[in-house]
């Protein structure tokens, strides 16, 4: 069993950065791929960022193309999302997800492991 804590969330003007934090406890997850997705009030949850068990493959949603990072650090067991040139329709609650193929993937659904989630907030 995988447990999940992510962390950095917060409040920040727009155009500002947060970086997102979750580490992995219970067993190693190395050989995981990891994901961030994110759940704005009144929508559904959506796809942001995925990386694959090797950090050498890397996915984004369109929306955050080139503002958002995703990266991974194993020996911390932790995955990171770097979020610059936030926009107000950034604030959602963003969750970390684990998926133990280790391909990494856009489909929720293929993901084994989730955490509780971490509050973003984007003020105009």
């Amino acid at each position: 069993q995988v447990q999940l804590l992510e962390s950095g969330g917060g409040l920040v003007q727009a155009g500002g950065s947060l970086r997102l934090a979750c580490a992995a406890s219970g067993r190693t997850a190395s050989s995981y791929a990891w994901g961030w997705f994110r759940q704005a009030p009144g929508k559904e949850r959506e796809f942001a960022a995925a990386i694959d068990w090797s950090g050498h493959n890397l996915y984004y949603a369109d929306s955050v193309k080139g503002r958002f990072t995703i990266s991974r650090d194993n020996a911390k067991n932790t995955v990171y999302l770097q979020m610059n040139g936030l926009k107000p329709e950034d604030t959602a609650i963003y969750y970390c997800a684990a998926e133990n193929l280790g391909l990494g993937t856009r489909q929720s659904i293929r993901y084994n492991y989730w955490g509780q989630g971490t509050q973003v907030t984007v003020s105009s």
